[in-house]
């Protein structure tokens, strides 16, 4: 049917729009104080961006992406996530010349073909930061403080920062082999995808779902255990860091997160339930996987603006209320609709919000309408009103009345 959205997606209006647009006013906000600057990358990219810069062992990659062939035979996917789109434009424009580090922050559309559910559809939205230039575990510090203070910002209350280290490629060596080892043991029972990526990125099967998988993986090996001593300093550091400002966390061996450019850290804030609210970590290989010429570490996360709305309304927030209509101006007649609608415009470049009549509707019809949209006053303009160049306020909650000149009424305060 051509009225009827396709499966996956939503449209945006009403009263869920103006909780959207309140969420991501509180992301820019909060990204502006940590001095973050504001990116927009294109839908679309190459689609050998994601493959490499995502993984090609990713159900991402292998399962999720939108790719199809443009009319100049190019391969062109539409984004799943932000990251790789903003590392693709920081080295096209050369922002690694600018002083280090460079920190930037999105709201995007994100496109993944799977099965829609709570809080994530085919077309979702993104906020995300990419901090690139840093190699300190102070840049994963700060955002994992801008999270939890954009959380606390939100009203919410159920969200539980889990972190874990997953080591750097000189560690991941050795852990893949002792993973290697231990699922050849059970290689009968997993999964015939994860059968194939045992043999192309072992650390994969332990973010699969499928639930004997999950059960194998309960035992296996940990990264947290084979890593070398500069990232075990790393991340000894970044849990004393949030120690020091009073963030607390879960050492979550289990995290590994679902894409292939992760280094060290990888960290979730995850609900009681255990459904995920926001992800992120360190990917220092990220860039030079994108350009060989380049080796420059960053840090990141995103974070799901639906699943930030399906957590705030299963907590109950409260929104901030829409602001109201603060004057209806009701025209009567062809000959007052000039001088009126002159002083609506008047009165809205103060910044004030008025609406007024566009269907002719009489003066008693009008009145009920104004009432529908919660204009707190009225005001009826026509011939008469124009002739006595006097006009009455009327507040619609108290009844009461106020007379002003015709002139006035475009500075009067609402």
């Amino acid at each position: 049917m051509i009225t009827q959205a396709p499966r996956g997606v939503q449209d945006w209006y009403g009263e869920e729009m103006y909780k959207r647009s309140l969420v991501e006013k509180a992301a820019r906000e909060l990204a502006a104080t940590y001095h973050m600057n504001e990116i927009i990358t294109p839908m679309f990219e190459h689609t050998v961006l994601f493959a490499r810069g995502v993984g090609e062992t990713t159900d991402v990659v292998q399962k999720e992406m939108y790719t199809f062939e443009d009319k100049g035979g190019r391969s062109i996917t539409l984004k799943p996530e932000g990251t790789a789109g903003v590392m693709r434009a920081y080295l096209e424009h050369n922002m690694y010349a600018q002083p280090a580090p460079v920190k930037l922050y999105y709201v995007t559309p994100a496109f993944r073909y799977e099965k829609p559910q709570s809080g994530r559809l085919r077309q979702h939205h993104q906020f995300g930061v990419e901090f690139v230039g840093s190699a300190s575990p102070l840049a994963e510090a700060e955002l994992i403080s801008l999270i939890t203070s954009l959380i606390q910002k939100l009203g919410l209350k159920d969200a539980k920062l889990h972190i874990n280290s997953i080591g750097c490629k000189n560690c991941r060596k050795t852990y893949n082999d002792a993973l290697l080892s231990y699922l050849k043991e059970h290689e009968e029972e997993l999964c015939p995808t994860c059968r194939e990526r045992m043999q192309k990125n072992p650390l994969r099967v332990l973010d699969c779902k499928v639930d004997t998988c999950r059960e194998i993986v309960k035992d296996a090996p940990r990264t947290i255990q084979y890593l070398d001593e500069e990232c075990r300093e790393h991340f000894e550091e970044l849990k004393a860091l949030l120690d020091e400002l009073g963030i607390e966390y879960q050492v979550d061996t289990g995290i590994v997160r679902g894409l292939d450019y992760y280094t060290k850290t990888v960290f979730e804030f995850v609900n009681s339930e255990g459904f995920t609210l926001c992800g992120g970590g360190r990917y220092d290989g990220l860039i030079h996987e994108i350009d060989e010429k380049q080796d420059i570490p960053s840090v990141g996360f995103g974070m799901g603006i639906e699943r930030i709305l399906y957590f705030m309304e299963k907590e109950g927030v409260d929104f901030q209320p829409q602001p109201p209509v603060a004057l209806y101006v009701g025209i009567l007649g062809k000959e007052a609709r000039g001088r009126a609608y002159r002083i609506v415009n008047e009165i809205r470049s103060r910044g004030v919000i008025v609406e007024t009549d566009y269907m002719d509707r009489s003066a008693k019809a009008q009145m009920k309408y104004a009432n529908k949209i919660g204009a707190r006053k009225t005001v009826l303009i026509g011939t008469q009103e124009l002739a006595d160049s006097r006009v009455r306020i009327k507040d619609m909650e108290t009844g009461e009345q106020t007379e002003v000149s015709l002139d006035e009424l475009g500075t009067f305060e609402f």
